[in-house]
């Protein structure tokens, strides 16, 4: 019997994940690398490997032995989760939200991004009757799977040295439509920042360029800020959506508690913004889920504002910028082209181009994981315009990343 064909054609064309089919390749190789002195070491995951803040811990704990704190929560999200964000927002970005109308609750940002991508697309077969989900070019993968699984278009926005990563959108939005596709089929725009895969940031001006454009268009603005809370410069520090002027008219933020308080299996994030938009991704999301384990909403409420979780965020970046220190030092020891004045300093990423002696990003990633046992992600897993680079996530011990330096210079990797 053959019931894979009881899927759907965009579900039947998805591959592995990039991060699992690393994973799984790494663990192939794993007895024969240990052997030859290169047990892996792990570049490649975007989550924090420290332990979560203390106090979250002891105040989840504490809540396990609450009456009722076991039952069934809503998708919506407690009030006191809801309320508790409402303050985040506007302590750290001075927005101010309805915790009421305006925010939603969300098993981790990923799996709200990957319901609002089905929520506002139709599958079509037909190629330009599809609608169109604007993209930036590198971007987080699994936006284009996303896509891919809703029967929808991801058009690229690329985010290249050329165009200063600020591509003109209105310029990709008139080259929507002379492809073929229709202007009524455009749905959204997704932006990133801090971004991933390459640590960039944007200006207030650029993005409120991004405003104007949906707002002249009436397309929805989607920003995932998951790595709002990791800089560790203050002229880098990541703004929300919302401190623009009319940006709740047309704009939605996705954000995580994944990343600032290494709480990746948690899954706990939420979505905020214009309300319409809220109500009625929260109809959909009513129909799949039943919310998020109240225990955990609650120890993360009482955190989000709190003295201990501002200073694990503060002293989290202060060993994010030591670890890319380190990082950035040897790759120029090893000759790579680093203007150090360019290096972002937001989130826990490098990207770098490949080196000179080979012609792809998964040939050059290949041949240092066989080799080396270092863990990289090859750029054009990330989008067409990732060729020719590699991203490496500096989230592992210091003494791991001087490893992963001295491999190269023994193994002969050099740019």
């Amino acid at each position: 019997m053959n019931l894979e064909k009881l899927f759907n054609n965009d579900v039947m064309s998805l591959d592995t994940y990039i991060m699992f089919k690393l994973k799984e390749e790494t663990a192939r190789l794993k007895d024969e690398l240990t052997a030859r002195n290169r047990a892996p070491i792990s570049l490649s995951m975007g989550a924090p490997t420290a332990n979560p803040p203390k106090a979250l811990i002891d105040k989840l704990k504490e809540i396990l032995n609450e009456d009722g704190i076991h039952t069934y929560s809503t998708p919506k999200g407690e009030s006191y989760f809801r309320k508790a964000i409402a303050k985040r927002m506007k302590n750290r970005f001075n927005v101010e939200l309805d915790p009421e109308s305006e925010i939603f609750s969300l098993v981790g940002s990923k799996e709200g991004i990957a319901n609002l991508v089905r929520f506002i697309t139709t599958p079509k077969s037909d190629e330009f009757e599809k609608d169109v989900i604007i993209l930036p070019d590198p971007c987080y993968a699994s936006y284009l799977q996303f896509v891919k699984c809703s029967g929808a278009k991801a058009y690229p926005m690329p985010l290249t040295e050329e165009n200063n990563h600020r591509p003109n959108i209105e310029e990709i939005y008139n080259n929507i439509l002379k492809d073929g596709y229709k202007e009524e089929n455009i749905k959204a725009v997704f932006i990133n920042y801090p971004n991933n895969p390459m640590g960039i940031s944007a200006s207030k001006d650029y993005v409120e360029s991004i405003v104007k454009f949906c707002k002249k268009h009436d397309i929805l603005l989607v920003s995932d800020a998951a790595y709002a809370d990791l800089y560790f410069d203050e002229k880098e520090k990541p703004f929300s959506l919302f401190e623009i002027d009319g940006a709740k008219d047309i704009g939605i933020e996705f954000h995580s508690l994944s990343k600032p308080y290494a709480i990746t299996g948690w899954r706990l994030g939420w979505v905020c913004g214009n309300k319409d938009v809220i109500q009625r991704f929260g109809k959909g999301k009513s129909t799949i889920d039943n919310g998020i384990f109240k225990a955990l909403q609650k120890a993360c409420a009482e955190l989000l504002n709190s003295e201990e979780g501002d200073e694990y965020i503060k002293e989290g970046n202060k060993g994010y910028a030591r670890k890319q220190a380190i990082m950035v030092e040897g790759f120029k020891e090893l000759g790579w082209p680093i203007d150090e004045k360019s290096v972002p300093h937001t989130t826990f990423y490098l990207w770098l181009p490949i080196s000179k002696r080979y012609n792809s990003a998964f040939e050059f990633c290949q041949d240092v994981l066989r080799k080396s046992g270092v863990v990289l992600v090859p750029g054009n897993a990330f989008g067409e315009h990732g060729e020719g680079y590699f991203r490496l996530s500096y989230v592992c011990s210091d003494d791991e990343l001087k490893e992963v330096i001295e491999r190269f210079k023994k193994d002969g990797f050099t740019f």
